[in-house]
């Protein structure tokens, strides 16, 4: 479940609940950039924070940011940079927000897909959404969105990101072994996860803009 323009303070907002994941995400910009000097003027930049509250996991999280979620914003950035036309609004920042309310497996394509819909809902132009979800190999079988329980106890875990209008990957990840077959069928997979990914984003924006009732 995907919810767009959730938060009136920001400039565009999603909220997704995916598997046992529950995410608010936030969008602010384009913004000047401060300080000035790391203001590029050729493009814009776009700034990513992905962020576990204390209580979004089962043993309480320490609130300083850990090196897992320093990678995942980091990884998050990387991902939706081919799709922000960032080159539009030069010496400008683009800031997304995300805040892991309760986190599960697989809570870096859930924040990706929340975060892809908050920029859309803010306008911000994009050669395409960005779609994601996880594949992965559980008792050498390939199978999708791999939660937390299979994740733990899975064999491989493939998170990708991928433009569906423009068949483009954006983020591929691969912690595991596989063989190069169960490689192809896991990127197969998961690309055909995202696809389905893709038209709840779309359903979440039209709902949003054109009511319940707009197909």
């Amino acid at each position: 479940m995907i919810k767009a323009g959730v938060l009136k303070n920001a400039n565009g907002s999603a909220y997704i609940e995916f598997g046992d994941n529950k995410i608010m995400c936030g969008v602010y910009g384009p913004r000047d950039v401060h300080p000035k000097h790391m203001a590029n003027s050729s493009t814009g930049i776009l700034r990513c924070r992905y962020h576990m509250v204390p209580y979004s996991v089962s043993e309480r999280k320490n609130p300083a940011p850990s090196r897992r979620e320093i990678e995942i914003s980091k990884v998050i950035k990387e991902a939706l940079e081919p799709a922000v036309m960032l080159e539009r609004f030069p010496r400008t920042a683009v800031d997304v927000f995300i805040e892991v309310l309760q986190a599960d497996g697989g809570s870096r394509c859930a924040a990706l897909d929340a975060a892809s819909v908050a920029l859309a809902d803010a306008g911000i132009p994009m050669r395409d959404m960005v779609s994601a979800c996880a594949a992965g190999k559980v008792a050498d079988t390939v199978v999708l969105d791999v939660n937390n329980e299979e994740d733990q106890a899975g064999q491989a875990d493939m998170p990708i990101g991928y433009m569906p209008n423009l068949e483009k990957v954006t983020l591929l990840q691969l912690d595991g072994i596989m063989s190069p077959k169960e490689y192809k069928e896991c990127i197969e997979t998961g690309i055909k996860g995202c696809k389905i990914v893709y038209e709840i984003q779309k359903k979440a924006l039209n709902e949003r803009y054109f009511g319940d009732d707009h197909k």
